[in-house]
């Protein structure tokens, strides 16, 4: 659907959000986009939090404390809010953006394999159902963390930076789309900044409008392992005789991943997921869809990333939470 001019929009329209409420402000990536957030000085940012948590929350405007299983406390705490990053529709909210950082999931082989497709699918749905002309969802299509990947086990990018190993899935030269943190922060901000709608029909600036029910794709570096190995040379020093590699190929090592979840063992999940972007078909990489130069987004320093993923790893910081 065209975004609707602004001229056309009756009294109460706003040209830009304002207010922007977030679920995990806490978290990995969700301190970096409060962070841009507010750094960039055009929003109210609202902490949205459990009654009992005891997470440490970054600098906001303001922290909503509900209960989460109570569906009044959710929509008076969400009610006046623009944007909610995360999900909750009830409260009149107009963009929410859901919790499904990661791949391309308009590739439909690739949602398929991934195993995630069809829950960002149920979950558009039901907003696009329950929400109807009102409210609109948003993805972030970032492809995999680069800082969490690298540094974690070799279940993911296929380093073990306590043994100085690393496994090339094929010959490790296929190329992925890859996204630091801050990069993801700066891109919700940034998007969450648009005007909402074009002027008129002469004006084609990028509008949050455009991204009704869509993805938006971001991306900080378009790297492969062999790549990322070299940027893990400068940033430690090692020479390549320190590290020792070992090479699976790419679609055994999907099927392997595929065997240990069936079997009940979940790091086959991550196995299976990764390694699925490397297939030599395309899937990791969709530098042809970024919306990088519409958020004006930087281009970033590889070995700077690196860096912050080799400090991780030697602080054990390799899990999720």
């Amino acid at each position: 659907m065209a975004p609707t001019h602004a001229e056309a929009q009756p009294n109460e329209y706003k040209a830009h959000v304002k207010n922007i409420a977030i679920i995990g402000a806490g978290g990995r990536s969700g301190k970096f986009i409060v962070e841009a957030l507010v750094q960039g000085g055009r929003h109210k940012v609202t902490a949205i939090t459990r009654r009992d948590s005891t997470n440490q929350m970054p600098e906001v405007h303001e922290t909503k404390q509900v209960n989460y299983d109570s569906r009044t406390s959710l929509v008076e705490a969400l009610r006046g809010q623009d944007v909610l990053v995360i999900t909750m529709i009830e409260a009149g909210v107009k963009w929410i953006i859901p919790n499904e950082w990661g791949v391309d999931h308009t590739n439909e082989s690739l949602a398929n394999d991934t195993v995630l497709g069809a829950r960002y699918k149920e979950v558009q749905a039901h907003i696009e159902n329950v929400g109807g002309e009102k409210t609109h969802w948003i993805g972030i299509s970032c492809s995999f963390w680069y800082e969490f990947s690298l540094a974690g086990s070799e279940a993911r990018f296929g380093f073990d930076f306590d043994r100085k190993e690393v496994t090339f899935f094929d010959n490790g030269d296929e190329k992925v789309n890859t996204t630091t943190w801050p990069q993801v922060g700066r891109a919700v901000a940034s998007l969450l900044s648009l005007k909402v709608s074009p002027e008129d029909e002469s004006d084609h600036s990028p509008c949050l409008s455009q991204f009704n029910n869509r993805s938006v794709y971001i991306s900080s570096f378009l790297i492969s392992q062999r790549d990322m190995l070299d940027s893990v040379l400068r940033v430690t020093g090692d020479n390549k005789n320190d590290w020792k590699v070992s090479y699976e190929d790419v679609k055994e090592r999907f099927k392997r991943g595929s065997e240990m979840m069936t079997q009940g063992n979940m790091a086959g999940f991550a196995i299976l997921l990764y390694s699925r972007i490397f297939f030599k078909d395309g899937g990791g990489n969709v530098s042809h869809k970024l919306d990088n130069e519409a958020l004006g987004l930087p281009e970033e320093d590889i070995d700077e990333a690196t860096r912050v993923a080799v400090e991780m790893a030697q602080r054990g910081e390799t899990n999720m939470h």
